[in-house]
């Protein structure tokens, strides 16, 4: 049915064949709503353009709007096999240094081409779930844990400004704070002789005046002082933020041939504070220490530099 509109009056066309009567009842309640009726041959452009000419109408007159539906977005295929090993693991049925089926077989029962499988495998590996190894006897094997991956994690977003040096620094004395009372609490024979030997090594580098070296056992200290405190998520937060901040440190001593005065002195203060497990004195010894080397590296503004913070460290300052 078609209505032409003139100055006077409408005229009502007889319904072309393959109309429907919703379509008629439409026009009878609605005379004015419509110019033109559906063409069965109309193109899908036409007729979209014309759904939403009626959605339209139906919110002018008060009728309640047509129900929509997203589109559905398919994860891709990869993603899929990520998302099924990881599920595995979240149940216990993988567990760390179980290798996966062979290469062709996990394809097969995935049901997906050799290629997409690896692409899969690959992403895992990056994400530190997964090693894999060449060779006869290689495979698939489930790590058991990479807490250096979010040393990665946060040099990335210090390359993408989602983090700054200064908020970096800030962090690490609270998350330091958090650690060393932590540590204060449960601490073991065995923490407190690695970090007695730790320091002897640190007095024997500065001694010997291998400050680079020294550097390096101030970086083994903090991760053996993480390890002391008993829970692995501190350890692993307390890891990264001091591997980056370490970056400042070795490029100033690199550069400039000046170490940290009296550090040996203040790291056997320290550890008497903490073998007697006196949260208050090793707080405020640990305070004083990382303010004392924030002064140091605040007096040359370019070690404390993104540049240095991204920059590849020496064999010795690697993970």
């Amino acid at each position: 049915m078609k209505l032409i509109d003139t100055p006077r009056c409408f005229f009502v066309r007889k319904p072309k064949k393959g109309a429907s009567i919703e379509w008629v009842i439409h026009l009878i309640i609605h005379p004015m709503s419509t110019k033109s009726s559906p063409h069965p041959s109309a193109s899908p452009r036409s007729l979209s353009s014309k759904r939403r000419d009626r959605a339209t109408d139906h919110r002018a007159a008060g009728s309640p709007a047509p129900l929509t539906f997203r589109p559905i977005h398919t994860r891709r295929a990869f993603e899929e096999i990520c998302a099924r090993i990881r599920e595995q693991l979240a149940l216990g049925v993988l567990k760390p240094g179980d290798k996966l089926p062979a290469e062709r077989d996990l394809a097969q029962q995935l049901g997906v081409s050799r290629n997409v499988l690896r692409e899969a495998l690959r992403s895992l590996e990056m994400a530190g779930v997964l090693r894999l190894q060449k060779g006869v006897k290689g495979g698939a094997f489930v790590q058991a844990g990479d807490t250096s991956r979010m040393n990665v994690v946060m040099r990335d977003m210090l390359s993408l400004g989602t983090i700054s040096v200064r908020e970096l620094s800030e962090a690490r004395v609270h998350v330091l704070d958090l650690g060393v009372r932590l540590a204060c609490t449960n601490a073991r024979q065995s923490d407190f002789d690695a970090l007695e030997a730790n320091v002897e090594r640190t007095d024997l580098a500065t001694r010997e005046g291998r400050l680079l070296d020294r550097v390096e056992c101030a970086r083994e200290f903090y991760k053996l002082l993480a390890e002391a405190s008993g829970n692995k998520v501190i350890a692993m937060i307390m890891d990264s933020v001091t591997e980056i901040h370490m970056r400042f440190v070795y490029a100033k001593v690199a550069s400039s041939g000046v170490a940290m005065a009296r550090l040996v002195e203040r790291r056997r203060q320290f550890l008497v504070a903490l073998r007697e497990r006196n949260v208050a004195l090793a707080t405020r010894l640990m305070r004083s220490h990382l303010g004392a080397v924030q002064r140091m590296l605040e007096q040359d503004p370019g070690a404390m530099s993104l540049q240095v913070a991204l920059a590849e460290m020496q064999p010795g300052m690697r993970r």
